[in-house]
């Protein structure tokens, strides 16, 4: 079979395995995306992707790789702002990681474009609790950028009271545990059956962030046998020691066989701006670094709940 006929049988392949659920999750949200509401601003000129962790060999800022969507230096900057001093992960930056790994899968082609659009209905899901949490006081959302003008007039100047009551519905979903524990204490989440809570959508994210962390490690890695391994052996590996774990047979047979449409490694050197596998080593290793830090954050927030197996 040609390379062209393995395409259109991934394809058709691939079609039947969004089907089954990628990430144990309905895909009416990929049909039904008007969940888009949630406006994510962002200012690479004000991020940082250094890192008190990395050494002087590869601390440099990564700079913008022009002619492209996806940028490695924004997903590096959002990955560390999303790592809060208490040992928390924020959840904006955490979504805007997404957004950047997003748009890194969709260039890997419509096989793996589809996936992403799954992806990117879950953390739409966490943007409109994001947003309905926003707009539940009593004035509502229009009512509370009202009250930083009302409010200050009506207290002489008593800026510090306004803003903290505009900030209080968003801080629900403001992080990690807070989301948990809003979410626990309203009891909207079942550890028994499924429901389209926060953190059972942020489970699924979170064990796709793993599949991706190994992939990208994978292909960072230097040769074996004198040889390097394709970036479609590497995704299917990847994929056997992470989210086929959560899938059922059919599905895992469907997505190793969907991944032989991967692009040539030459497509992952130009994607995060680099010639050749040594320096792509030195770029993927400081984005795996920085993923496994927020994955391995957010693994301990989640079992620290029990949260690790929910429906």
């Amino acid at each position: 079979m040609g390379i062209k006929g393995k395409a259109a049988l991934a394809i058709v392949v691939l079609l039947f395995f969004l089907g089954s659920m990628w990430l144990q999750g309905s895909l009416d949200y990929q049909w039904d995306s008007c969940l888009k509401g949630y406006i994510q601003i962002n200012s690479p000129h004000h991020l940082s992707n250094g890192s008190e962790a990395d050494s002087d060999e590869d601390g440099a800022i990564l700079e913008v790789c022009p002619g492209q969507k996806f940028q490695v230096s924004e997903l590096l900057s959002h990955l560390l702002a999303a790592l809060a001093p208490t040992n928390d992960v924020l959840l904006q930056p955490y979504l805007a990681s997404w957004d950047e790994l997003i748009k890194f899968m969709e260039a890997l082609g419509p096989m793996v474009g589809l996936i992403s659009q799954e992806i990117e209905a879950k953390t739409s899901i966490i943007r409109d609790l994001t947003l309905r949490e926003a707009g539940s006081s009593d004035e509502g959302e229009v009512g509370l950028a009202l009250g930083l003008v009302s409010g200050t007039r009506a207290h002489g100047g008593g800026q510090e009271e306004t803003e903290a009551s505009v900030a209080a519905p968003s801080s629900a979903y403001l992080s990690l545990r807070s989301m948990i524990h809003t979410e626990l204490s309203r009891g909207l989440v079942d550890f028994q059956q499924t429901t389209e809570s926060g953190c059972r959508t942020l489970l699924r994210l979170h064990r796709a962030l793993l599949w991706l962390q190994v992939f990208l490690e994978k292909l960072g890695e230097g040769p074996v046998g004198g040889r390097l391994r394709s970036p479609s052996e590497l995704c299917r590996e990847a994929y056997q020691h992470t989210l086929a774990h959560h899938h059922s047979w059919f599905v895992r047979r469907a997505a190793e066989i969907a991944f032989i449409a991967m692009p040539e490694r030459g497509f992952f050197y130009r994607l995060v701006c680099v010639t050749n596998q040594e320096e792509a080593s030195v770029v993927l290793n400081r984005v795996v670094r920085a993923i496994g830090e927020v994955y391995d954050r957010t693994q301990g927030v989640l079992e620290e709940h029990g949260m690790l197996d929910l429906p």
